[in-house]
């Protein structure tokens, strides 16, 4: 059961968000008018150390007033590749540069509105190159141990669906 789009027209347009409103013929005929979001794709980056710990930042996010830790990430920057904006925040966000970078999944974390991409990337260890670049993104960094990801995940410590969908996938991959 295929939707199709008849048209879009925009209602919003910034460097940052592309707001539409489609004209959406459903299955049955009938049309509906589905507003949707498209935004550039981010990237972001999960790196472990030795002992099972992975990079992480302790944020607030005025949005939804709330603090929590989450993997370094942002947008990929027009022209960039992925890989190379996922290593770009890791520094900036930590003052970490991190070991080879590998792609470890893509997600789409709101497909029903938006077509925003996350490209997740990987990194065995770190090498540490003085405080984070941007002081704004983060109250804390710090390594968390892996196995403590359910118990944070649970009190809500962690709530970024992008943060979550990577570290429980690499505790799947345990």
């Amino acid at each position: 059961m295929r939707w199709k789009v008849n048209s879009e027209v925009p209602l919003y347009t910034d460097q940052w968000l592309d707001i539409r409103l489609a004209d959406v013929e459903l299955p049955d005929g009938s049309r509906i008018g589905h507003r949707l979001v498209r935004m550039a794709p981010g990237a972001a980056a999960v790196v472990v150390d030795d002992r099972r710990h992975v990079l992480m930042i302790w944020r607030h996010r005025f949005i939804t007033d709330s603090w929590g830790w989450e993997i370094p990430g942002g947008h990929v920057d027009a022209g960039e590749e992925p890989i190379a904006a996922a290593a770009r925040e890791v520094v900036e966000e930590t003052g970490w540069r991190p070991g080879p970078l590998r792609p470890m999944l893509t997600m789409q974390p709101l497909s029903g509105i938006s077509d925003c991409e996350q490209h997740i990337f990987r990194a065995d260890g770190a090498v540490r190159l003085g405080p984070p670049l941007d002081g704004s993104e983060a109250e804390r960094v710090d390594w968390v141990p892996l196995a403590d990801v359910r118990g944070l995940i649970g009190k809500r410590e962690i709530v970024a669906g992008s943060t979550i969908a990577a570290l429980l996938y690499l505790l799947g991959e345990a």
